[in-house]
């Protein structure tokens, strides 16, 4: 069984680009702009790209917080994906695979 995923923390670069998103849409919690990233970015056919994401903005969200009531659901997705595109992924864990998620998402946004 895959393990249970904690803190979400986001780099300054994704704060930034949050930060513009919120401005633009008038939505107020980073949790909902996640989401909708990690969703957008899942629905994609395509693995993203690796890349090394530093957690260093002051932005963090606990697992509950980031999926709210639908938890279980979203972890069920990720854990799915995660499954079927972490052999093409060079040994990411199931964190680094939503962060990579995120941010691929975050630009889609």
């Amino acid at each position: 069984m895959l393990p249970m995923i904690d803190i979400i923390k986001l780099s300054e670069k994704q704060k930034q680009q949050l930060i513009r998103l919120k401005t633009k849409t008038g939505i107020d919690n980073w949790n909902v702009l996640c989401r909708w990233a990690l969703c957008l970015s899942l629905a994609e056919d395509t693995i993203p790209p690796y890349e090394d994401i530093p957690s260093n903005s002051n932005v963090e969200m606990s697992w509950k917080v980031f999926a709210g009531e639908y938890a279980d659901v979203y972890l069920a997705v990720l854990r799915e994906a995660y499954k079927k595109q972490s052999s093409q992924l060079k040994s990411v864990s199931l964190g680094e695979f939503l962060k990579l998620h995120i941010n691929r998402g975050i630009g889609l946004l």
